[in-house]
């Protein structure tokens, strides 16, 4: 069955619309990114600090200036088709082209279409693991790669060049090479639990230059054998040394439990992920979705604080760029699903607000992908985000239950997979308690770090009668 779209066919490449961008920003990245792995780390950083020191977040500050030193990794370590399409795919097609293309369907049509997506086009794989939310799609479904390319030409015209693909296991999926080869205007970040990365594909991966693999571990051998099953560990650990020896950019994912969450952020962890090649790191929680939903196995609200500041103290040393989806909504200004950043399309074709978020409204099998993100589902998303006054107690999911179930109930969003509404019926109670509890540690927190309450308009406000939010690298830059 074909995907309805009524989008223009996009060009990859130098012809790509993503890759309009004037003569003279092109040619003045060319030269920053030659000049970039000769600078001293610390004139870097001085210059990197003259923006920087305006966020009073403080891992803002230092994923800000982590950001710089990983370009200059990247520019001055990594393997040459790499670094040709960070810079003509990430730099110029997704940051110039990109947001050009986004400006100008805001001015032309008075909205503005989100910076990425995650697309899951297969829910196979060759694992079994606990909390996995793939479990819960059939694992027969599956993408055609005429599908898939389609959706990223529909991404594209809409000014998306960056694309992470999920699953399922990418790897898994027949074709998948050529697709990435297909949009090498792209560039794409693919969540994998790395034992389909044989040698020859991280070679060919380094080749086509156009993908950052994230490898998802647990901890070390115990630990990612326990939730993955026996061996993965010993062929993750072979997959990131044939990165490495290529010249790849690639990253490890760990998601935090309550009984992995200080282990994953300890120096033994880090350093051991730092030494096999890993640039990026980034963190997820665990969510009460997938396969036997469990809310015991999430990392208590103490637990979640304490990952925080540890995150931060990382960054200040660590010559790693760290992310937490949740705990960096200081940094991104709080939830960033439902369209305002990303979204989430999975194996069927619903377009879901986020990947731990399994509610549609609409399939792009039944309308354009334009269409999609402008539903009232979407609509209703932003406008519950517009309301969030602590950029630490924003998801939808496990911090705000009750106006994620009223926003379904109101645009008739629907579950995208049986079971996916138990946030919504058995565990609706006991998430309300958690996210009471988690949101009385948040206050003190912002009081501490921020300096100022802030508000809706990003600038320093009185103290709200309700909730502080953290400064954010948008509000900073005005």
């Amino acid at each position: 069955m074909p995907l309805q779209n009524n989008h223009p066919a996009v060009g990859g490449g130098e012809n790509g619309n993503g890759a309009s961008s004037s003569r003279a920003s092109r040619a003045g990245l060319h030269l920053a990114v030659k000049l970039l792995p000769y600078i001293p780390d610390k004139m870097l950083l001085r210059i990197t600090r003259r923006w920087s020191s305006r966020l009073q977040y403080p891992g803002g500050r230092e994923w800000v200036e982590r950001l710089v030193l990983f370009a200059k990794e990247i520019f001055a370590t990594k393997a040459k088709p790499v670094r040709k399409k960070v810079l003509e795919n990430f730099l110029i097609n997704y940051l110039v082209g990109g947001t050009k293309i986004r400006n100008e369907i805001r001015d032309r049509e008075g909205w503005l279409p989100p910076v990425a997506v995650v697309i899951s086009p297969i829910m196979k794989c060759n694992l079994r693991c606990y909390g996995c939310y793939a479990h819960e799609y059939a694992r027969h479904a599956g993408m055609t790669i005429e599908t898939l390319n389609d959706v990223i030409r529909q991404c594209k015209a809409l000014g998306m060049y960056f694309i992470t693909i999920s699953g399922g296991e990418p790897f898994f999926m027949k074709g998948i090479m050529d697709v990435f080869a297909e949009h090498d205007d792209v560039y794409f970040q693919v969540y994998t639990n790395g034992t389909l990365i044989t040698d020859e594909v991280a070679k060919r991966l380094v080749e086509l230059g156009n993908v950052m693999p994230c490898i998802s571990v647990e901890g070390f051998e115990k630990e990612t054998d326990a939730r993955r099953g026996a061996g993965t560990f010993q062929k993750v650990i072979a997959a990131m040394d044939a990165l490495k020896r290529y010249g790849a950019v690639f990253a490890y994912s760990a998601t935090a439990t309550r009984e992995n969450n200080e282990f994953i952020v300890s120096d033994e962890f880090v350093d051991f992920y730092i030494e096999k090649g890993c640039s990026v790191g980034w963190y997820f929680h665990y969510m009460p979705v997938g396969k036997s939903p469990d809310l015991e196995l999430m990392p208590t609200p103490e637990q979640r604080m304490w990952r925080l500041e540890r995150i931060n103290e990382l960054r200040a040393v660590k010559p790693l760029l760290i992310s937490d989806f949740w705990n960096d909504g200081p940094l991104v200004g709080g939830c960033i699903a439902g369209g305002r950043c990303y979204f989430h399309i999975n194996v069927h074709g619903d377009v879901e607000a986020c990947v731990f978020n399994h509610f549609a409204a609409d399939n792009l099998y039944d309308k354009p992908l334009k269409e999609c993100l402008r539903s009232d589902f979407f609509k209703g998303f932003q406008e519950c985000q517009k309301s969030q006054v602590n950029s630490l107690c924003t998801c939808l999911v496990i911090d705000r239950a009750p106006e994620m179930k009223e926003l379904v109930a109101r645009t008739g969003a629907y579950p995208t997979h049986p079971g996916a509404d138990i946030t919504h019926n058995e565990l609706f109670n006991d998430l309300k308690l958690y996210a009471d509890a988690y949101k009385a540690l948040t206050i003190p927190w912002c009081e501490k770090h921020t300096g100022a309450w802030w508000g809706k308009t990003g600038e320093p406000q009185a103290k709200p009668t309700e909730e502080p939010v953290g400064p954010t690298v948008e509000s900073a830059s005005r």
